[in-house]
């Protein structure tokens, strides 16, 4: 870990915790085609206590299911192989900040990757897009972020209670007082915790500002649901200047503003619902 003034540090020598290794597992494994659910299924079970976490999702209020759902096999078929990617995320990371989340600043933070990861989702299927690949996306975009209240928990929470501005200045903020900012920890994490290449382009470039008109990438999806994710309620700081939702909205392609949301009011309630079942774990 970093020391505790966390100034001129060199940070590839900071120790990074391992990722939950059961997670991981099971990460690489359901990245595979055609990857058999009992074998899934037994990875899973081998580990109670995240056995107990994918079962506390699965009969959340994200999926209700009309039974409550005892067996790993039910509730693997219930998520599907590919969201499987997102909710070992969820819980992996989840591990990561288990005794961090008592703090206020990582909370907020780890609440925000979280709200990110459901309007990204939300966004994917409007626009027909990977659901499951915008959901991980947005999990994982800000864990930079998150690590750095981690390592250098006095002066990042001291840094959330007095930031002001739009996000994007958040970066050169970090780098004033850190040396570094939370893109190019959470790009160190991916590499060290050995996890998809693709995860790489979103948290390198979430940041980038993007205007109606430019191609309509997964990056620039994440980099809109982070926005509003703000918005809605669930910024990383209390002090982040919130876009107008019907600006963001006026963002999206056509085919994307069609299905999307009316109001803010409407997506921060379906927000809340989908990021309750992660926070009760």
């Amino acid at each position: 870990m970093a020391d505790a003034t966390c100034t001129n540090v060199p940070w590839q020598h900071v120790r990074i915790p391992p990722f939950p290794q059961t997670a991981l597992r099971v990460l690489q494994l359901a990245a595979k085609e055609s990857v058999p659910m009992n074998q899934l299924s037994a990875l899973v079970s081998a580990d109670p206590a995240f056995a107990s976490e994918v079962l506390t999702i699965v009969n959340s209020l994200v999926y209700a299911p009309r039974f409550p759902i005892h067996s790993i096999l039910q509730a693997l078929a219930v998520i599907g192989a590919n969201h499987l990617q997102g909710v070992c995320l969820a819980v992996g990371v989840r591990g990561y900040l288990a005794q961090h989340l008592r703090q206020a600043d990582v909370q907020a933070m780890w609440r925000h990757n979280l709200a990110c990861a459901a309007v990204a989702e939300l966004l994917a299927t409007a626009g027909f897009l990977d659901r499951d690949v915008a959901f991980s996306c947005g999990v994982m975009h800000d864990i930079g972020r998150v690590a750095l209240a981690v390592i250098c928990h006095q002066q990042y929470a001291e840094l959330a209670t007095t930031f002001h501005g739009p996000s994007e200045s958040s970066l050169e903020r970090e780098r004033e007082v850190f040396g570094v900012d939370h893109c190019e920890i959470g790009l160190r994490l991916v590499k060290e915790w050995r996890l998809p290449e693709d995860f790489e382009p979103m948290i390198a470039r979430h940041h980038d500002v993007y205007k109606k008109g430019d191609p309509w990438t997964m990056a620039a999806l994440i980099q809109i649901s982070c926005r509003m994710a703000d918005t809605a309620g669930f910024p990383a700081f209390q002090g982040v200047e919130p876009q107008p939702y019907p600006e963001l909205v006026e963002l999206l392609p056509e085919h994307e503003r069609r299905h999307f949301f009316p109001d803010i009011e409407s997506l921060r309630t379906e927000v809340g619902r989908k990021i309750l079942a992660v926070e009760l774990i």
